[in-house]
């Protein structure tokens, strides 16, 4: 490590590991995750390589916080989801679906560049997964406390409708990976896809 970077890191109270995945995820924020090197980012922490495994078990590990983390602030930026019970269930769902949209646009660089890399996104899965506020759980956990709330139908499939409007924000953003289509679905095909969402879930 340079002597400049040890002397920030012990005159703070970030630790060498931190530091190295915030590191990371600056450089994925910045760069993507195409062709991202251990070399790389010991350069632009300025650490040896090897330090990188005094910390981690290997480079995927590394990644995957770092991806993780990037997600973390990306869903910071994004602002609070509506609480259960407040506004109409329409306007609440259009909430969860812009959020939901505005958040995998915001990742699919880092995502991209980790295609090739499954071991990276399978630990990243089982830690974001775990307690970080998943947007498809919240948007889930929204419908079941709306149904509770007497708000939807008591039978309502909420689990197969939280399925239906991530498979259509997966669907918008994909479109950008694989076809370069970089409009956002109109208004009005939201409009649509909540109506029909609620054609089959809401109160009659």
């Amino acid at each position: 490590m340079s002597p400049r970077r040890a002397a920030a890191l012990r005159g703070g109270d970030v630790s060498l590991r931190d530091h190295l995945i915030a590191t990371a995820e600056r450089m994925i924020a910045e760069r993507g995750s195409a062709g991202l090197t251990v070399r790389a980012i010991a350069r632009e922490a300025g650490v040896a390589d090897g330090v990188l495994y005094n910390h981690f078990s290997d480079k995927e590990e590394l990644l995957a916080h770092a991806l993780n983390a990037h997600v973390g602030s990306v869903e910071r930026t994004l602002g609070d989801l509506p609480e259960p019970g407040t506004a109409t269930v329409a306007e609440n769902l259009h909430t969860h679906i812009e959020h939901g949209l505005a958040l995998h646009r915001a990742i699919l660089p880092a995502m991209a560049g980790f295609l090739s890399q499954p071991e990276v996104l399978a630990r990243f899965s089982d830690m974001h997964g775990n307690g970080t506020g998943d947007w498809r759980d919240r948007l889930r956990d929204y419908l079941h406390t709306e149904q509770e709330l007497g708000r939807l139908a008591s039978d309502a499939k909420v689990d197969a409708a939280a399925s239906m409007i991530v498979g259509v924000c997966h669907e918008t953003v994909l479109g950008l990976l694989f076809q370069a289509i970089a409009s956002p679905p109109a208004p009005e095909r939201l409009d649509d896809l909540i109506t029909a969402v609620l054609d089959g879930i809401g109160l009659r």
